[in-house]
């Protein structure tokens, strides 16, 4: 009988040894480390080119000769369209003629001046008829120039929408033309980060036709005002635009550095709220977890600032907390 008890004792024995190991929860632990936290404004933008107009003609007229193809690359004072001018030159080449003629007059008058053969009177009326066509001829060439259009500055040209033949009134527009290498883009931040931005600042810049890529820049202006009904400023960035991928109209998701410094951060799945409270599980030297409180400040996509409860150096439980209990026994192994 002795026999027989001892032979059950020695056994569950060894039954309960495996019955401990398996209450030893698995989980995948973290160093507490300091970690480099963006604070990260965002809002949404529109580009705008550097520089932007229509181009269009300042008089009614057929257009004579066309010099450009849609999306050309121009650079400043480049020819793009000649109206047809016939009439202003000859008008000009008239008006050449009598203020030659003119004046050849008044030079022979002042000689004849100096033989007392004219009067000063007769020199001061042919001093005004000079002064008067070279007048004319001023306003003859000025309507002579608005004959032929030219880029007012260097950039790339839309879509032509004349032909030639066709009849052109001040305000048609015959084409357009920007400068988008840089580009800028225009967005709003709420007031309350206006202490935040400053003149240099790093943006980024995010569109969904180029979903992988991100287009830094920096701010160049900011608004005098601030908006008395959105209670936002208008802040406008530069973008380099070498490639010319980005156009105006096109909508931007601008990310604004507001600060860089470096904290204590932990990964967000390691924080247990309990209704106000905000917990970890921190592994001891028994490979043992304590439940710890800790008050939590900002936050990042999968992370969480610790404003304390923690120190730099901690080992908390990363995954797998769910199961886990005060006290409870644990088999770390790291991520």
């Amino acid at each position: 009988m002795a026999v027989f008890v001892g032979y059950l004792f020695f056994f569950q024995g060894e039954e309960d040894e495996p019955s401990q190991r398996d209450m030893t929860a698995p989980v995948v632990v973290h160093e507490v480390g300091m970690v480099e936290f963006r604070d990260i404004i965002e809002g949404l933008g529109t580009a705008q080119a550097k520089e932007s107009v229509d181009i269009m003609a300042r008089v009614s007229q057929n257009v004579r000769e066309i010099h450009f193809n849609d999306g050309d690359d121009v650079a400043e004072g480049d020819l793009l369209v000649v109206l047809n001018d016939r009439e202003e030159r000859a008008r000009v080449q008239e008006l050449e003629f009598r203020l030659a003629e003119n004046t050849r007059q008044l030079n022979r008058l002042r000689e004849l001046a100096q033989e007392n053969a004219a009067s000063r009177s007769m020199i001061d009326e042919q001093e005004v008829r000079v002064e008067q066509t070279s007048a004319e001829l001023e306003v003859a060439r000025t309507r002579l120039e608005e004959m032929t259009i030219h880029a007012p500055f260097e950039g790339r040209l839309g879509i032509r929408q004349v032909s030639r033949g066709s009849l052109v009134r001040p305000g048609d527009v015959i084409t357009t033309l920007d400068n988008i290498s840089p580009i800028y883009v225009d967005f709003s931040v709420p007031e309350v980060y206006l202490p935040s931005l400053a003149q240099g600042q790093r943006i980024a810049g995010l569109s969904t036709a180029y979903p992988d890529r991100e287009f830094n820049g920096q701010i160049v202006s900011l608004a005098s005002r601030v908006d008395p009904i959105t209670r936002s400023i208008q802040v406008r960035a530069e973008i380099p635009n070498e490639g010319r991928e980005l156009r105006p109209g096109m909508l931007m998701r601008v990310k604004l550095e507001r600060q860089v410094d470096t904290t204590l951060m932990v990964p967000e799945a390691s924080v247990i709220p309990i209704r106000n409270e905000f917990h970890v599980f921190r592994l001891n030297e028994e490979s043992r977890v304590d439940r710890i409180e800790v008050e939590i400040g900002r936050r990042q996509p999968g992370w969480v600032e610790i404003l304390s409860g923690l120190s730099e150096g901690d080992i908390i439980v990363r995954e797998g907390v769910v199961r886990l209990r005060d006290g409870l026994p644990v088999s770390p192994r790291e991520q």
